[in-house]
């Protein structure tokens, strides 16, 4: 069997690849290990073009194994992989993000990446593994491929930078974990994909953390392409069409373009571009009746046009679509309090784009439980955001969420969650859905905004607001708050969120093949100076979090019990917590420390729970007096409850001064009878003695 091994000390292990013919039907394969976690990545390619594509088939998939972590896990009836969960979905959105600029425009045939996580070691992630697998896979494939790419974690802890850091390294107080992905081109690293999160940390800083990871990935780009000269296939060329004939019949439309593209009505402009296309496409039917592949070519320069129009303005105008500076935002507007009855609501506005975002607050048992591969616990805080066809003006199928709208969704959380307050201090469960009303670009951006001022308006305790914007680049100019044509037609899209103290999220995608450190020092320069505007827009709606919590939001009290005592609390098969919950209304969360939350819809209700627990947990003394109810009648004696979920016996011997020979002369089931306490034994059983009936 062939295989080739390669090894290279990174951080602080050796990632180790191996390639062999085990996925010999594959175009390329890789196992890439880094202590005992192991990643298996292939590419494939098809033998012919996809026919009448506008866009390149590229499709990743990160799979996750249970058996990868020695669970078994899935549906209780199926017990195996269901859909993939969002981290896998994330990891698939990385390698995507990563390796997509990096194919021909020309390229039509379909590409399918798959990467499977055979081991995992509790201790290192596999998505840096991924990452790399997918480029050596590639790299030494037929397909073509302007790789390879390096990637590294950043993380810090105690101050100090770290590469691919184990889990408990990154989860440190001092908290920064990004990714950063890299290219060469002319001997120099350029980055090409960034995903991260930090905690309100300068530009500097992050800064530092891009610097940091520059040389690394240098070394893993020289590692792999040793890889690729020892074992690399030939590229299948990618051959350009010849539309230079058709180009000049179809310029007659392609001259209309400039005239709507720089329409500032973001409405007229929609329109006046479909009118043109659909000209040029009936222009295109008429003279090659029947030539799918002409319309298609037709598309392809009117979508060719746009982009030479914004990159010649821009670079050497200044122009933007809509007339404004490079570093000018859109008209800002916000609004909060806007849905009856929500527990918080936040309407942000910039330009056409609209994001409306409704926070609801639960019970510390409504926190999204995680029975993933990698990632297992409880999930306090949850973004949820939703892109209806509506908000572009289109029609569409409202299915569930796609990869674009749940990688939107947590990045927002990103954004958000290292500035909401402990759970000691706000044990509530809270989950945000942002409703896309309107699209202009820059959506996921807005709903940050959006987001904080539904926090704000609830009354969650944030440190500070925050806000995000995205950055765009054309050519060697950076752009300010890019909207549609410029996020479609543009070279990046940075998008960078954070507070006026730092940034919290970062997240970098570019259709060119990277950019520079320069170039990233900018943005984040202009990002910082919209945040602030930004940010000062939203204070003159609400500068701080609301003193009190909306009265529709349910209320939560707590109190902390004795840990032997939970039993006691939940009794029997539950009979006791079930019982407090049926009469008060009340929600019941118990920790095993002994910490109890109680959820109600009213303040009282929470107040009754509370009561009953308390009066059910406390230390019963001897010599007390209880009034209670005889609950049961044995042959020798009667169990009366004193307190609720609490029962003490009177012994047929302590029911009168004279001799009893029948409980039931005394006691009937129901009686209600005053009882003294007369001793406790070591295993905490009450006994009583009749006072009077």
């Amino acid at each position: 069997m062939k295989n080739d091994k390669f090894s290279l000390k990174l951080g602080e292990k050796n990632l180790q690849v191996e390639i062999n013919n085990l996925a010999e039907q594959a175009a390329g394969s890789a196992f890439v290990r880094y202590g005992d976690t192991l990643v298996l990545t292939t590419c494939c390619m098809s033998k012919q073009d996809r026919e009448n594509l506008g866009f390149f088939p590229l499709t990743v998939e990160y799979q996750e194994k249970y058996y990868a972590a020695g669970k078994i896990k899935g549906a209780r009836y199926i017990r195996r992989e269901g859909k993939p969960s969002d981290e896998a979905i994330l990891n698939s959105r990385l390698i995507d993000r990563s390796i997509r600029p990096l194919f021909p425009k020309g390229l039509k045939r379909e590409v399918q990446v798959i990467s499977t996580v055979l081991a995992w070691d509790e201790e290192n992630d596999p998505d840096i593994l991924a990452l790399i697998s997918a480029s050596i896979a590639l790299s030494i494939s037929n397909i073509p491929f302007a790789g390879p790419i390096g990637a590294v974690r950043v993380s810090k802890k105690d101050n100090k930078l770290l590469i691919n850091a184990k889990y408990e390294d990154r989860n440190s107080s001092s908290r920064a974990d990004v990714i950063f992905v890299g290219v060469e081109k002319d001997k120099q690293v350029l980055i090409n994909m960034i995903e991260g999160e930090f905690e309100e940390s300068e530009e500097k800083d992050v800064l530092n953390s891009l610097e940091f990871s520059l040389k690394d990935i240098k070394r893993l780009i020289d590692f792999q392409k040793d890889i690729q000269k020892k074992l690399g296939k030939e590229k299948i060329e990618v051959e350009e069409q010849d539309i230079g004939d058709f180009k000049e019949k179809s310029e007659k439309f392609l001259k209309q373009i400039e005239k709507v593209f720089f329409e500032k009505d973001k409405q007229k402009r929609s329109t006046g571009l479909d009118e043109i296309k659909n000209n040029l496409i009936d222009f295109v039917k008429e003279e090659y009746p029947g030539d799918d592949n002409k319309i298609e070519q037709a598309k392809e320069l009117f979508d060719r046009e746009q982009d030479r129009l914004l990159h010649e303005n821009i670079i050497k105008y200044d122009k933007r679509p809509d007339s404004r500076k490079l570093d000018e935002i859109r008209e800002l507007s916000c609004q909060v309090g806007i849905i009856p009855r929500a527990h918080g609501s936040g309407l942000f506005s910039r330009g056409p784009t609209k994001a409306l975002s409704v926070l609801t607050l639960g019970a510390p048992g409504d926190q999204q439980l995680l029975e993933g591969m990698e990632i297992v616990g409880q999930k306090r805080f949850m973004h949820h955001y939703n892109f209806p066809p509506y908000s572009a003006g289109e029609t569409g199928f409202l299915r569930g969420p796609g990869r674009r709208e749940i990688g939107h969704g947590i990045l927002v959380e990103k954004a958000l969650r290292s500035l909401l307050p402990a759970v000691d201090d706000f044990p509530y469960t809270i989950r945000i859905v942002t409703e896309i009303l309107s699209s202009n670009g820059s959506t996921s951006q807005a709903s940050v905004s959006s987001s904080c001022l539904a926090l704000q308006d609830a009354g969650v305790p944030i440190k500070r607001p925050a806000a995000g914007i995205a950055i765009g680049l054309v050519g060697n100019k950076v752009l300010t708050d890019i909207q549609g044509p410029e996020d479609y037609h543009g070279d990046m899209d940075f998008k960078i969120a954070g507070t006026e103290k730092g940034i919290t999220a970062i997240q970098m995608d570019v259709k060119i093949k990277g950019i520079t450190l320069d170039i990233a020092k900018e943005a984040l320069q202009k990002a910082k100076k919209a945040r602030l505007e930004i940010l000062a827009v939203m204070k003159k709606t609400i500068a701080y979090s609301r003193e009190n919590l909306s009265p529709y939001a349910p209320r939560i009290l707590t109190l902390q019990i004795n840990p032997d005592k939970i039993r006691e609390v939940i009794g029997p098969g539950g009979r006791v917590i079930n019982e407090i919950i049926d009469q008060t209304g009340a929600a019941i969360d118990i920790e095993d420390s002994g910490l109890i939350f109680v959820t109600a819809e009213k303040e009282e209700a929470a107040k009754r729970a509370i009561s009953w627990i308390k009066s059910i947990t406390r230390e019963i003394k001897i010599g007390e007096v209880f009034e209670g109810k005889v609950k049961r009648i044995l042959e020798f004696g009667a169990f009366v409850e004193i307190l609720p979920g609490q029962e003490g016996l009177i012994h047929i011997s302590k029911l009168s001064d004279k001799r009893i020979n029948r409980v039931e002369d005394v006691l009937r089931i129901g009686d209600r009878v005053l009882a003294k306490v007369i001793s406790i034994d070591e295993q905490g059983r009450i006994n009583l003695a009749l006072i009077k009936k």
